[in-house]
């Protein structure tokens, strides 16, 4: 996936976290819509490039990525492990929480 973002390939990262978890952490150029707007920003969101879905740990962006498939998103994606194992294993220095 971090290859991916150097390249600058065309995914679209979704960010369903709250505002407050942004404030603490973001991965650049992520778009942001809480879990609960989903539904309600759909039309927001690309059909013609793969969709990464990111939160913390990995449970609610897997939640929206299962439903966004069943709404016809096929290229929707879930960044196992979220946040924090990107902060782990990408960038070291992003914090936690």
């Amino acid at each position: 996936m971090s290859e991916k973002l150097d390249r600058k390939d065309d995914i679209f990262l979704l960010d369903v976290r709250e505002g407050w978890e942004r404030d603490i952490s973001v991965i650049r150029d992520s778009f942001a819509v809480p879990m609960s707007e989903v539904p309600e920003r759909i039309d927001e969101l690309p059909k013609d490039k793969p969709i990464v879905v990111i939160c913390r740990v990995g449970g609610r962006s897997a939640q929206v990525t299962n439903w966004l498939r069943a709404q016809g998103f096929e290229n929707a994606i879930n960044l196992s492990g979220g946040m924090n194992a990107w902060a782990s294993e990408i960038d070291t220095k992003m914090s936690t929480y």
